[in-house]
């Protein structure tokens, strides 16, 4: 059960978003256990972002995991994400956060895991 919210600046057409959305989903199974078939991706483009007090090209990304994962694995997804934003949407790797929130409460289908 992720959720991955992308937060940027850049401009994100409609097709550039499905491509963003895809390589997510390959890029998730860095997390054992995580498949595409249970991402939610949500990709805002367009936002009034500064990073380091410019409006340069930037991005925000949040990844939320129900449970856990381990360092290692985190760090490799951060190097995915990075890696598609910069080839998709011409952001430096220097002016993208990646956050992770894991939880063991996550509801679905009208109750909690």
């Amino acid at each position: 059960m992720p959720f991955i919210n992308v937060k940027t600046n850049a401009k994100v057409s409609a097709d550039l978003a499905e491509q963003i959305k895809s390589k997510l989903g390959t890029a998730i199974t860095a997390i054992p256990g995580k498949s595409e078939g249970w991402l939610m991706v949500d990709i805002e483009g367009e936002q009034m972002l500064y990073f380091r007090g410019t409006a340069e090209p930037a991005a925000m990304v949040s990844v939320s995991l129900y449970g856990s994962a381990s360092g290692n694995a985190m760090s490799t997804l951060t190097a995915h994400i990075t890696g598609i934003l910069t080839d998709a949407l011409g952001i430096s790797s220097d002016r993208i956060y990646v956050s992770y929130m894991c939880t063991d409460s996550w509801g679905w289908n009208c109750s909690n895991f």
